[in-house]
């Protein structure tokens, strides 16, 4: 059985699943902009639609995110 508290990627996130964002790794100028919009260590993130492209709330905003080898964002599910 997994832990509920190990870090995942994003991407493996059910529908309707919380989870609070760990680490964001890649490219910094894409790390950078991601940062930017609020998807930094420490936000978090609920699942609205998974897949490529998947969507995330956010601070009350939905973004929507594509597949991208140049990033990967860590989060620890369950939190919220």
């Amino acid at each position: 059985m997994s832990d509920v508290h190990e870090l995942v990627p994003l991407n493996l996130l059910s529908a309707g699943q919380l989870a609070l964002v760990e680490q964001v790794l890649g490219q910094p100028d894409v790390v950078h902009r991601l940062e930017e919009l609020g998807l930094r260590g420490g936000a978090a993130v609920e699942m609205v639609q998974a897949g490529s492209p998947c969507i995330i709330r956010l601070s009350g905003n939905k973004l929507c995110l594509r597949a991208d080898e140049l990033v990967s964002v860590l989060v620890r599910r369950g939190t919220g």
